[in-house]
C-alpha cells in the first residue's frame, strides 16, 4: 500500500473521529484547547499502525499517546480481520491490558469512590470527612518529613468514626507507618519508586491510586495494577502545571471505556456545574480542590456537591 492509499486511511479515520476528537480550539474557561501534533517517526510499517499515527497526531494527540493509539488500531486490525475506521480502539486486548494476575494486584477499593476532596491538611481533611465527603486525599507539601509524618498522623486520626477512605498523596512510607487507608502517586512517582517498594505497599494491603493523563500513561500504570486510576486534567486547572492539554469529556469518555475493570476518578477543574457530564461519561468518581477549599462555607460546598454526585448518578 503506497503513502497516498495510506493517507486515505488517516482521512478515513479523521473524518469518522474528528467531530469527537477532532483539535479544537475554545476560549470558554471549561472548555479545552487540543491542536494538531507533530507526526512521530513511525514504529513499524503496517498500513493500519500508519494511518492510525497519523490520524491521531492530527487529531491533537501527543506523541506517545498517538503511538499507542496506533499500536491498538493495528492489533484491532489484526484480530478482526479488518481495518474499520468507524471503530475507535477500546478492547483492553488491543492495548496489552487483558494480561493481568490478580494475585498481583493490589488492594480493592470501591468501584463508586463518589465525591473525592483533595485537601491540604490534616484539619481540612477532618472537615471534609465529618461533612460526609466518602473519600479524602492528604496533599501536604513540605519538605519537613517530621512535619509530613505528623500531618499525616493527624489525617488518619482524624477520619476516624467518619467512614471516609483517606489516601496520602506522594509519602507512602510515613502512610504505611500511620495506618492510612491508601496511597496516590503520580507517574514521576513510578520512576522513583523501587519495585521492591511497590511490593511493600502491596503486601501491605494498603490501596494505590495513580494519576494518569493519557492513553500511554494508561498502560503504564496498568503494569502495576493499582487500586484505582485517576483520569485527568480533565478541564484547565490553575493549581499545577500540567505537561499535557486537558483531556476533555470525549476524551475521558473513551478512557473510561478502555479501563472500565478499574475504579476510575475524574479530576481537574471540573466545578459544580461540570458534574452531571463527567459523571454521564461514567466515572465513578469526581475529585475536587478549588470547590471545597476556596468556598465560602465548604461544608455547606460539600453537601451541595454530595446532591449533585447522587443526582448525576
Amino acid at each position: 500500500m503506497d503513502t497516498a492509499e495510506i493517507s486515505a486511511l488517516a482521512q478515513a479515520i479523521i473524518h469518522q473521529h474528528g467531530a469527537t476528537f477532532g483539535a479544537q480550539l475554545h476560549h470558554d474557561a471549561n472548555s479545552v484547547e487540543l491542536t494538531p501534533q507533530p507526526l512521530p517517526p513511525a514504529l513499524r510499517s503496517e498500513p493500519a499502525y500508519l494511518a492510525a499515527l497519523e490520524a491521531c497526531s492530527a487529531l491533537g494527540f501527543i506523541a506517545v499517546d498517538a503511538e499507542t493509539l496506533a499500536q491498538a488500531w493495528q492489533r484491532q486490525t489484526e484480530r478482526t480481520n479488518r481495518f474499520d475506521a468507524t471503530h475507535w480502539p477500546d478492547d483492553p486486548r488491543d492495548f496489552g491490558l487483558s494480561n493481568s494476575d490478580p494475585a498481583l494486584a493490589f488492594a480493592h477499593c470501591p468501584r463508586e469512590l463518589g465525591l473525592y476532596g483533595v485537601l491540604p491538611t490534616a484539619e481540612w481533611v477532618g472537615r471534609m470527612a465529618r461533612a460526609g465527603v466518602p473519600t479524602v486525599q492528604l496533599r501536604f507539601k513540605s519538605e519537613d518529613q517530621a512535619a509530613v509524618a505528623r500531618e499525616i498522623k493527624a489525617a488518619v486520626e482524624a477520619v476516624k468514626g467518619t467512614g471516609a477512605r483517606l489516601f496520602i498523596n506522594d509519602h507512602w512510607r510515613a502512610a504505611l507507618d500511620a495506618g492510612a487507608y491508601g496511597i496516590h502517586v503520580g507517574q514521576e512517582d513510578l520512576d522513583t519508586i523501587a519495585a521492591k517498594d511497590l511490593e511493600t505497599i502491596r503486601t501491605s494491603g494498603t490501596r494505590l491510586g495513580v494519576s494518569t493523563h493519557g492513553y500511554a500513561e494508561m498502560v503504564r500504570a496498568h503494569a502495576v495494577q493499582p487500586s484505582y486510576i485517576a483520569l485527568g486534567a480533565v478541564f484547565p486547572t490553575t493549581l499545577k502545571k500540567m505537561a499535557t492539554a486537558p483531556q476533555g469529556l470525549a476524551r475521558l469518555a473513551a478512557y473510561v471505556r478502555l479501563m472500565k475493570q478499574y475504579p476510575l476518578v475524574a479530576i481537574g477543574g471540573i466545578s459544580e456545574d461540570l458534574f452531571p457530564a463527567v459523571r454521564a461519561t461514567g466515572v465513578g468518581s469526581v475529585a475536587v480542590v478549588r470547590a471545597l477549599v476556596n468556598a465560602r462555607d465548604p461544608e455547606a460546598a460539600a453537601r451541595q456537591l454530595l446532591q449533585r454526585m447522587q443526582a448525576a448518578a
